[in-house]
């Protein structure tokens, strides 16, 4: 629980120097994010906040706290730098450490603070903004959600606390832009703003005048002159009393009425902020405020909570789903064989794992999930699994692996050890989707072996094509399935401890394996521990490097590497360093050969998607998690690795376009160029995605092409396949937590760009709580939209500071190619306790938008963007690009 009546944290003065030196130039307004500065260029935004205050209140953190075996870090050799991620890893975790994970995480909470202005339940609620002097109500609701942020934290759901913590920092940094705490000659953040028990004074009433009248952009001058603490009104939910201040700006309707004019300091642009001459002095202030709610939460969660919420370490997690049943002895052995090897090997390193998850199954059952941050208390938890019982074919594996997705940090890979085929194969398409929703690769490891009879019992004759799901699962996420027997299971578990290496795949050429045809891979200077592996029933294969030098299947050392055969599964490991140029490979096979090529490289790339919104309080990019068929998408890049210090004046690494490919055939189907937006050295780009490749649903894989520093090629591909998906599908509950014994309602909404749709509603809920739709089915045309009401119950027997996951998913008829698409959003069940302010529900009294009766369902025909596409305003820009992210993300 968040304290009541401690005094704020202090900073550290040079901390705060540094601050000051690191704050970017103005720009206009608090906009969304760095993409939204082509609207307003220059300004200091709320992606550009919440980044800064991470960034300082880390660095905080690698000088409090020295990297062991390493000399401790110095504030003087960040002064007078701009402060990047990339460079803090090098300098604690020592050069080349990943900080992919760690920026994912920032992006998170990034994307979770500027969807407050687009998310419908959020945008327009005075309470999440600081508007219409709800400045009571605004603190109880940021208060609210930093306490979520706190418990989903040690509940260790790290996605649901980043998304609240970024609902807290919009609301913290708001209030310095929408309030007029800088006008009033403030040089500090407000002193009780995070505290719930000490009060808010000097507040103006509702019959005290605040404003006087504007008729310019610019007003300087229209607040009256008086000391009590105020805000403007936005739009017309609630209504502007007379004599009061508006937010003011191009989207604000209530600043044409009087008073006009307003009082935002949002930006520097006099079209959006009419107070934009006071932009920098409150993002100063707002920055400030930031590093304070960030050092709240590092002291409450301590160093290695705070490092855990932030994913500040260049590890990944470890990821378990084990097949439990008689036969699977073997397979649970080398599942043990390799954590152990990796908790004792990595022990006190910065590659420990932050994350150990385990999930165990069988028939009928499966789970339950068991993570923890301990390895000894993995490692004594995974020791007392055994091989019992059961053994008929086939197993729950899918509704394991989708436990093991809802508990597994993003950007993990989870390992499946198995010796069966899925009983639940229903759940294929969703747990795809998940994957991708949460960036994780999955690798299937399966001792498939006929001979077999001892410890699995057939009951009937089993198709050979049923592991095709694990198939589809492993291609949806990047991962694959690995076919091997009992005496090669120990030697091919390996690779559990090679994948945890933050290895990237490099592309291909041609991208679908044919046996007897070369395969053509790039290799820059950038990349180390490159290694090759090749399943199948393999006849012959060689290597060739660009020197022409080749190595044949031969096992042992040879003349490129050291290569491995375990059964049908080689490995070829290349010399360290491997020659950069163009490498080439040729199997010989019976069937058609799986073959990666895998290296390990600090150069990476983070990708997203958006869509431009026009209707709302800025300007932005709609969040999307896949791209939708029909719908104009923005592409966005967000490179890591660049070492932007690592050799100071050289030039660095850029990647100039993209390529984009069918999945599975590989087929081209666009190539774009890639736009910088922002600073070169945060790596920013970004690409309008072709309306080729959107005019149907289905995958696709995305591949970075470009130069390195000194001129050589770079070729980089996404760890997993996108998917333009046929409608776009939101599921949002009302801001806040649940309390147990209550019903919440959560809005639904879809909407078709393209093709009519007949489409069919599925919900599910993890617990199995009871949940109710008013909308099952639906039909629409192109450019038309539908929304719906669910009700959640929560039981009286709910288990307080938990997590709960609801799953929507939209199918076309049985017959139908349509895939379907799923929507995924997690809650907060906490307990209230009545005398903690902070547990009381934190709505507003009144009703602020106009929301669609519970008992009814409405379909609009027409514009199904709401006001995404087709603005004048927008044609202007161009491709205007803001990163976003849904509260799913």
């Amino acid at each position: 629980m968040l304290p009541a009546d401690v005094p704020l944290a202090h900073l550290n003065p040079s901390l705060l120097l540094l601050l000051l030196l690191q704050l970017l130039p103005p720009a206009s307004s608090f906009f969304p994010n760095i993409w939204s500065l082509l609207a307003a260029p220059g300004s200091v935004t709320h992606q550009d906040l919440t980044e800064e205050a991470a960034l300082n209140v880390t660095l905080q953190l690698f000088l409090d706290q020295p990297p062991p075996g390493r000399p401790p870090l110095r504030l003087e050799d960040f002064l007078g730098h701009t402060l990047l991620a990339d460079d803090l890893f090098a300098a604690y975790f020592g050069p080349g450490s990943p900080s992919r994970r760690f920026r994912a995480a920032l992006g998170e909470v990034s994307r979770a603070n500027a969807a407050q202005d687009f998310l419908p339940t959020s945008r327009n609620d005075p309470d999440l903004h600081f508007d219409a002097e709800r400045l009571g109500q605004g603190r109880t609701r940021l208060v609210g959600a930093l306490r979520e942020a706190l418990v989903a934290a040690r509940a260790l759901d790290h996605t649901l606390a980043r998304q609240r913590l970024g609902a807290a920092l919009h609301a913290l940094q708001d209030f310095y832009s929408h309030s007029n705490w800088v006008e009033l000659g403030q040089q500090q953040p407000h002193p009780h703003l995070l505290w719930p028990r000490q009060e808010l004074r000097s507040l103006a009433q509702v019959d005290d005048p605040t404003c006087s009248d504007c008729e310019e952009l610019s007003c300087p001058g229209n607040l009256l002159g008086f000391t009590l603490l105020t805000s403007g009104y936005f739009g017309t939910h609630p209504s502007k009393p007379p004599g009061k201040c508006s937010h003011g700006g191009r989207f604000d309707q209530s600043s044409s009425q009087p008073p006009r004019g307003g009082i935002n300091k949002d930006s520097t642009s006099p079209g959006f902020s009419p107070h934009h001459m006071l932009h920098l002095q409150a993002a100063k202030l707002a920055l400030l405020a930031s590093i304070q709610a960030l050092s709240l939460l590092r002291n409450r969660l301590g160093d290695r909570g705070f490092s855990r919420l932030l994913d500040i370490s260049p590890a990944s997690s470890l990821s378990f789903v084990l097949d439990t049943t008689g036969s699977m002895g073997e397979e649970i052995n080398a599942a043990k064989i390799q954590a152990r090897h990796i908790v004792e090997q990595r022990r006190g390193s910065p590659m420990e794992p932050v994350h150990y998850i385990l999930v165990p199954f069988h028939d009928p059952g499966f789970g339950p999930v068991f993570t923890t941050s301990d390895p000894d208390s993995f490692w004594q938890q995974l020791n007392e699994i055994h091989a019992l019982g059961g053994g008929d074919e086939p197993e729950m594996c899918l509704s394991a692996l989708e436990l093991a997705l809802l508990h597994t940090p993003p950007l993990s890979d989870i390992f499946v050890f198995t010796d069966a085929s899925p009983k639940d194969a229903f759940l294929t398409n969703r747990v795809e989707s998940l994957t991708q929703e949460r960036r994780c690769r999955v690798t299937f490891l399966v001792t498939e072996d006929p001979s077999r009879v001892q410890g699995r019992a057939r009951r009937e004759v089993l198709s050979p094509l049923r592991f095709e799901p694990y198939e589809a699962v492993a291609l949806a996420s990047g991962g694959e399935v690995i076919f091997t027997k009992d005496q090669h299971i120990q030697d091919v578990a390996a690779v559990v401890g090679d994948s945890m290496a933050d290895l990237v795949t490099l592309p291909l050429e041609p991208p679908v394996v044919v046996s007897g045809r070369p395969l053509v891979f790039s290799v820059d200077a950038l990349l180390q521990r490159v290694t090759v592996r090749i399943h199948g029933e393999v006849s012959s294969f060689w290597i060739r490097n660009p020197a022409g030098v080749s190595q044949g299947q031969e096992e042992g050392e040879g003349p490129l590497g050291h290569t491995r055969r375990f059964g049908q599964f080689w490995i070829v490991t290349i010399s360290d360093p491997p020659q950069t140029g163009t490498w080439v490979i040729l199997v010989t096979a019976e069937s058609i050969p799986r073959v990666r090529v895998q290296a390990q490289t600090s150069l990476d790339f983070l990708f997203y998607f958006g869509i431009p919104v026009e209707d709302g309080p800025h300007p932005g990019l709609y969040p999307l998690t896949q791209p939708v068929a029909g719908l104009q998408t923005q592409l966005l890049v967000e490179v890591t690795g660049l070492g932007s210090r690592g050799n100071p004046g050289a030039p660095l690494p850029h990647f100039s376009h993209v390529v984009l490919r069918g999945v599975p055939e590989g087929a081209e189907l666009g190539r774009v160029p890639l736009e910088p937006t922002g600073p070169l050295e945060r790596g920013f780009l970004a690409a309008s995605l072709p309306s080729a490749l959107l005019s149907t649903a289905g995958p696709f894989s995305l591949e970075l092409i470009g130069r390195d520093g000194e001129g050589q090629s770079l070729h980089r591909a996404a760890p997993q396949p996108c998917t333009v998906v046929p409608v776009l599908l939101e599921l949002s509950g009302s801001p806040g937590f649940l309390v147990p014994g209550s019903k919440a309602p959560l809005s639904l909404r879809i909407a078709s760009f393209s093709d009519p749709q007949d489409l069919d509603l599925r919900t599910s809920v993890k617990p199995s709580f009871a949940l109710t739709s008013n909308l099952s089915r639906v039909r629409l045309e192109p450019n038309e939209s539908a929304w719906g009401r669910l009700w959640l119950e929560i039981p009286d027997s709910a288990a307080p500071d938990s997590v709960v996951m609801v799953t929507v998913t939209a199918t076309g008829p049985e017959a139908s190619p349509v895939p379907p698409t799923h929507a995924f959003l997690r809650l907060l069940v906490l307990a209230p306790t009545p005398q903690d302010p902070l547990a009381a529900p934190a709505h507003s009294s009144g009703p602020i938008l106009a929301s669609t009766s519970p008992a009814s369902t409405s379909v609009t025909r027409g514009r199904a963007g709401g006001g995404l596409v087709g603005n004048p305003w927008w044609g202007t820009v161009g491709g205007v690009l803001l990163l976003l992210g849904l509260a799913s993300w």
